[in-house]
């Protein structure tokens, strides 16, 4: 009988892309530390030598853009000179002009309407702790395990990717781990043998043990598959703001509106909403309401209200669907302005989701399970 797998994929805060959004989270948070009703929506691109900072900002806060590049930069890692990219050398140009006064008009007095259409999507499952999918957690938990190893270990760099193979049995439930794939940007002086094992013994074991499972269990492991990873990072490929928008959610697992969530301020619902979606979904599940829910909002621009609520629990809900997005209407406002508010996201806590992730990390405040008892008690369960 052929595998039921899913696979997720997701990049160290080296990869290129990741590089461009933690510049322009970066940007985001120098903003609205100084000034919290700043309007940002800022993007990077990164390449050999060069960092290019565009967007519009609107704010009263006095920040150099390239030094909170350069500084972001550094902070990855790219510090070594000769690399193609390092903080140091590369040149850095801006072009950042003012918020559109034509979009503005829709979100002024304080954040009176949503500041584009769209939908976006939140989701929850009961296959990890965080209410995450097995998946997307795993391949997280070895990035950010990785990235702990490359600060510590001055033969790895900064850029990696990791893919992690789940198979399901006929039920949905977990059977197991198939394949894991861990890539590592590295110093030529790293022999391939020695850095193979050394992944294997300070990533993988460690993460899948955290999670219930033993390398020795599963199928198929691929450590720099090609070989040898030494040209890396923007030298050895562009990075873009905004285009790991799987990598930022759920893997692929669950559904994605399709905006990008990095160097937007939390009037852009593309980014609240999707915060606001994922508390909805996983407050549904930690109440025990269903074992997997994905919630869709989708916004017209200028226009407070959603103009649509779903909740799907395929087929897992105690009570229906119908039920579920009824609660929700009645627990949550989901104005932007009530989201922005009900979630405090007017502060400067961003530049960590570009690296570490937007979902599954116990401190974000849409990570919070503080609705459940009361979905529980409206559901009478």
């Amino acid at each position: 009988m052929e595998k039921r797998l899913f696979t997720s994929e997701c990049v160290t805060n080296g990869h290129p892309d990741k590089v461009a959004d933690t510049i322009s989270d970066a940007i985001l948070d120098a903003c609205l530390a100084q000034d919290p009703g700043s309007r940002v929506a800022c993007e990077a691109m990164v390449t050999t030598d060069f960092c290019l900072i565009c967007g519009e900002i609107t704010t009263r806060a006095q920040v150099d853009y390239r030094d909170v590049a350069r500084e972001a930069i550094r902070s990855i890692g790219y510090v070594h000179p000769g690399d193609g990219f390092d903080a140091d050398s590369v040149e850095i140009q801006c072009r950042i002009h003012t918020q559109s006064a034509d979009i503005a008009l829709g979100t002024n007095d304080d954040v009176g309407g949503a500041g584009d259409q769209g939908m976006m999507f939140g989701g929850a499952c009961t296959q990890t702790p965080e209410l995450m999918p097995l998946p997307a957690a795993l391949s997280r938990a070895l990035c950010n395990r990785l990235t702990a190893c490359i600060r510590e270990n001055d033969l790895l760099r900064p850029d990696g990717k990791t893919q992690v193979s789940v198979e399901f049995d006929e039920q949905g439930k977990v059977a197991g781990i198939d394949t894991v794939v861990v890539s590592v940007m590295h110093s030529a002086d790293f022999a391939m043998e020695d850095l193979r094992a050394y992944i294997r013994r300070e990533v993988i074991a460690p993460v899948l043990s955290d999670y219930g499972f033993r390398m020795e269990e599963v199928a198929h492991i691929y450590i720099n598959p090609t070989g040898k990873f030494v040209i890396g990072g923007p030298n050895g490929d562009t990075g873009l703001t905004g285009r790991k928008i799987i990598v930022d959610t759920y893997g692929g697992y669950f559904s994605h509106g399709g905006g990008a969530f990095s160097g937007k301020d939390p009037t852009k619902v593309d980014r609240s909403a999707a915060y606001m979606a994922r508390y909805m979904a996983k407050n549904l599940v930690a109440a025990g309401l269903a074992e997997q829910v994905q919630v869709q909002l989708a916004y017209a621009i200028g226009v407070a209200q959603p103009v649509s609520l779903r909740v799907d629990s395929y087929g897992t809900g105690v009570i229906s669907d119908e039920a579920m997005t009824e609660l929700l209407r009645k627990t949550c406002d989901l104005t932007p302005g009530g989201i922005i508010r009900k979630l405090d996201l007017r502060r400067p806590i961003y530049r960590t989701t570009a690296a570490q992730g937007h979902f599954g990390v116990a401190d974000r405040p849409w990570e919070q399970t503080d609705l459940a008892p009361e979905l529980k008690r409206l559901a009478g369960k």
